[in-house]
């Protein structure tokens, strides 16, 4: 007498190459849109995507800039994001938002990527 069922085969997955570009083709337009949405703002000076290691992946400003802006906002957000861990060990930096004199620095972090924005405050 058999008491367990007989393992059920396991299937390979097959996802052809073809539907997984479109897939990623669909997916990187809808970033592209959103960040030409958020660059048409008033204000708006730049905005910087930085992939988890504090290596920016896009931006709009130049090279220079944007390498100072992702290792430092990064650091920031990461130092943020501890400090918020420390008040509360259920919670999580959610957006962060820094205004100086000549510039207003939103950060949104998310699991892999961090989006900076910079822009104009009296704008």
């Amino acid at each position: 007498m058999r008491l367990f069922k007989a393992k059920a085969e396991r299937q390979p997955i097959n996802i052809s190459t073809a539907a997984l570009q479109q897939q990623l083709n669909r997916e990187s337009q809808e970033v592209e849109e959103i960040l030409k949405r958020i660059q048409s703002h008033k204000g708006v000076v730049g905005t910087i995507v930085v992939n988890n290691e504090g290596i920016p992946v896009k931006s709009t400003l130049d090279n220079t800039t944007t390498v100072q802006y992702s290792g430092l906002m990064s650091q920031l957000a990461d130092k943020a994001r501890s400090v918020v861990r420390d008040l509360d060990p259920s919670n999580d930096l959610t957006f962060l938002r820094v205004r100086s004199k000549k510039h207003e620095i939103m950060v949104a972090p998310d699991k892999d990527f961090i989006l900076i924005v910079i822009q104009n405050p009296t704008d």
